[in-house]
This record gives structure tokens, C-alpha cells and sequence, in this order.
């Protein structure tokens, strides 16, 4: 019997849904798995947890699976996460504010404004880089409480000078209720009326605090096409994976089942033979165990697409590897680990992402930079400057005692300073540079270096 325990640790905000990248969508893929796997789950599977049947609560959710397992049989993981978070009826993020103190876990802009303001120098860096277009698109996927929009916005307003004669509007894609309600108490201005249309693919205009065009959407392909910057901080980890154990008949993929002695409770099960989410795994893969997420997959590529048509960047910050993890599947509750099978949709679910796997996935149609540790991206943005200005302004010790908690929390190799990654997408001759851009002793193009993946320097 092969036993794999899961492990658990924290996650991110409220997220969408998409396509997934194959022909086959994640309900497809179970149900293409199960109309090649008759009911044959039996023998080997994977344990979840050693939690007593008490500390194992029937929730809404459970009941939801229970029900839907026992008339379909197994599902995927990738099923299950989608299930769990994004149910439009009882998933975790529809209708839960889980970020905070008194939330599942704390994100980056939550713990120190400093980060927020450098990801804003972030884009004015590289807007001006690239010639200081007319107007630019500020997209951000699964915004959480709006607090990182809300501190790059201040520091737009911050150098209005810069981009006084630039057109901004700021876009967020968001398919949580809740959250997006929490988004427009932060950001946008109380004078205003918010418009709002349920079933228009903007479903929430607004003008922000500082005079913006803000609007909501579902979907990124809803978001107009035009020179943009998109934001990604935290939102990868959270879409559906599918998970793969290598056997010595193949690779088999992870389900979940009932387990048969206990009908409340849920397990891990590995399919018998080949499932058609198996396409999705490197032939010269090496690891035993691996997880692959086709909608970040869908999500590279148009922006990617994007990126190449109309120019712009996307900016991507998340916990990951660079194709070296195997089993990083996990929930977190209450800020703390959290056995990812048990009372679900009351735990936040996630799984470290493979930047590899979007690099791969960008296909060459865009440059990619990264990942590197955030510890040196925000290092080379100049947080230490900016601490010091903080700390220089504040006269308060309770302020400056969280500036520096903050910012240890953010730099911190223990902590997040080693364990978040940045990644970014830009267009190819944005590295390349353009033809007017040469050095005296050079006939090469002289691209100016990309902020934050080397020393921030002001043109």
C-alpha cells in the first residue's frame, strides 16, 4: 500500500475561475477519467491525516462532495480545489473576507504598506522605461481586501508630476462577493455611486479616491485589450492542481474518494491506469511526485498574448519553485496548517507554483524574468531607503516598532523573504531595447535593466 501524507500550510485571496488549457476542462477530465476507469479505486491510496473522526465536522461542503463522489465517483484534486473555493453556493472565497488577523492567513500588504508602494514604483519604472505611453491599464487578478491596489494608488498620486499627462483606469478581476464589496469601501470614493450590473461582464464601476476609473470584473478575458500592467500577487497558489504519483506501472493521478469505513470522512485515492490530465507531465520528468495546474496555464497564456499584442508587463508574486517541489498541496485555517480533506470549505487550500511550468507556458511569445527570491527583488526596489524615511518621519514608537516588525516579516529569509518569488513578463524588445537607445561604444541596443530583477534606476 503506497501512503503519502499531505501537508499544510497557508494560501491566498479570492480568485476566478477559467478555462482549462487542454481540450479538456478539470469537470471534463474526471468525467473522461471515469468513463475510461470503470469503478476499479481500490487498494492503493494516500492517507490524509491521522484526525479523529470527532475534530472531522460534516460541513455544507463535505456533504456537497459526499454527494456528488457517491454519483460520480472519484474526483481530481483540481476538482476538489475547485469545488472547495469556488463553489457559487458554498465556496470558501464566494463569500468569506478570510484575509487579516482575524482571517485564515496575513498577505504582503497587509503587514507593511512599504510593499505595496514599491510594487507602484514597480510600474511607473517600467512605464517609463518603455517611453511613457499616453495611457496604461493597471489589472490586477484576485485583489483581495484592495489594499495593494489602494498603496500603488497612493504612490501614483504621490508623483502625479510624473504621470500627470498619462491615462490611468485600474481593473480588477475578482469572483468573490464579498472581497469585491471590501474593494470598493477601500478604494473608490463614498461621494460616488457605484453602478452596478450582475450579469454584465463589468459587473461594478466606480471612480477611486483619487479620481480613477476603477472596474470590476469576473473574468480577464473580459478586461479590454490595451497597453497594460497586470498584478498577479498571491493568486496562482491558489488555482486548481492536478497531482500525479509515479508508480512502477506509470504515472497515476491523485483522486478523491469516500473512504469506505468511514462515510463522513474523505481520502486520497490513485486512479488504476492513465488519466487524460497525465498529457499535462514532462516526458523527461524526474521527481516521483508532481502537481500541474492547467488555468494558470490558460491565464500565461493570455497574458502573454496580451502583453506581445499591446505591450505592457505582468508582474507575478507568489510562493513556488522553479521545478523542484513535489508535494506542496496544503490548507491553512485560523493561521495555522490545516488537513486539507477535513471540514472542508472552512480552510483556505493552495499549492506552491511551478514558475517553470509558466515560463513553459508563455511559449517564447514574451521575455521572462525571474523567479528570485523576494528578499533581493524588494531589496533592489530600495525598501531599506524607504524604511528609513518611514522611520525618519515617525515619532511614534508603536509605528515604528511595526515599520520594523513589517519589514522583518517581508525580508526575513525564515519568514516571507525567501519563500515568496517574483516573476515577470514583459514584451521581447523590452530587453532588448529600442533602436534609438545605443551606447557610444555599442551597435546593440541598450534596453534600460528591469527594476527589481536588478538595481532600481531612474531615467
Amino acid at each position: 500500500m503506497v501512503a503519502i501524507p499531505t501537508s499544510g500550510l497557508r494560501m491566498q485571496r479570492g480568485k476566478f475561475g477559467m478555462r482549462v488549457l487542454a481540450k479538456v476542462g478539470a469537470r471534463q477530465l474526471s468525467a473522461a477519467a471515469r468513463a475510461v476507469i470503470p469503478c476499479l479505486w481500490r487498494g492503493k491510496y494516500f492517507s490524509s491525516g491521522k484526525d479523529p473522526v470527532e475534530n472531522n465536522p460534516v460541513t455544507p461542503m463535505l456533504r456537497h462532495l459526499t454527494y456528488k463522489i457517491k454519483s460520480t465517483g472519484p474526483i481530481t484534486v483540481a476538482e476538489y480545489m475547485k469545488e472547495v473555493l469556488t463553489n457559487p453556493a458554498k465556496g470558501y472565497y464566494v463569500y468569506r473576507d478570510m484575509l487579516g488577523e482575524k482571517g485564515d492567513f496575513i498577505t504582503s500588504p497587509e503587514i507593511s504598506q512599504i510593499f505595496g508602494e514599491l510594487l507602484g514604483i514597480w510600474f511607473i519604472s517600467e512605464w517609463m522605461a518603455t517611453g511613457k505611453p499616453a495611457a496604461f491599464q493597471l489589472v490586477e487578478l484576485g485583489p483581495g481586501r484592495g489594499t495593494l491596489a489602494g498603496d500603488i494608488l497612493r504612490v501614483f498620486s504621490q508623483l502625479g508630476s510624473v504621470l500627470k499627462n498619462c491615462d490611468i483606469s485600474i481593473h480588477l478581476v475578482e469572483v468573490s462577493q464579498k472581497l469585491s464589496e471590501i474593494q470598493a469601501l477601500t478604494l473608490t470614493d463614498e461621494k460616488i455611486p457605484l453602478e452596478q450590473s450582475a450579469g454584465s461582464p463589468v459587473f461594478m464601476k466606480g471612480v477611486t479616491k483619487s479620481g480613477i476609473p476603477i472596474s470590476w470584473y469576473r473574468d480577464l478575458q473580459d478586461v479590454p485589450k490595451a497597453y497594460s500592467f497586470y498584478l498577479a500577487h498571491e493568486f496562482f497558489d491558489v488555482l486548481p492542481v492536478h497531482k500525479f504519483q509515479k508508480t512502477p506501472q506509470g504515472w497515476r493521478e491523485v483522486f478523491v474518494d469516500i473512504d469506505p469505513q468511514v462515510s463522513d470522512k474523505l481520502r486520497f485515492v490513485l486512479a488504476p491506469c492513465a488519466t487524460p490530465a497525465e498529457a499535462f507531465i514532462q516526458h523527461d520528468e524526474t521527481r516521483d511526485h508532481v502537481e500541474v495546474c492547467p488555468d494558470a496555464g490558460v491565464i500565461i497564456q493570455e497574458l502573454s498574448q496580451r502583453i506581445a499584442l499591446t505591450g505592457g508587463a505582468a508582474l507575478i508574486a507568489d510562493y513556488g519553485h522553479d521545478g523542484t517541489k513535489t508535494d506542496t498541496f496544503r490548507g491553512f485555517c485560523g493561521h495555522k496548517l490545516h488537513d486539507v480533506l477535513i471540514a472542508p470549505g472552512t480552510a483556505d487550500l493552495t499549492a506552491d507554483v511551478d514558475f517553470s511550468y509558466l515560463r513553459r507556458m508563455a511559449q517564447e511569445k514574451v521575455a521572462s524574468l525571474g523567479p528570485i527570491k523576494q528578499q533581493t527583488f524588494l531589496k533592489n526596489m530600495g525598501i531599506d531607503v524607504r524604511l528609513k524615511v518611514l522611520l525618519d518621519k515617525s515619532d511614534e514608537p508603536s509605528s515604528r516598532q511595526q515599520l520594523l516588525q513589517g519589514y522583518d516579516m517581508l525580508m526575513n529569509p525564515k519568514k516571507m523573504g525567501e519563500r515568496f518569488n517574483f516573476f515577470a513578463l514583459l514584451p521581447h524588445q523590452r530587453l532588448r531595447g529600442r533602436s534609438h537607445q545605443r551606447n557610444d561604444r555599442q551597435s546593440k541596443p541598450s534596453p534600460s535593466p528591469v527594476a527589481g530583477f536588478s538595481e532600481l534606476a531612474w531615467q
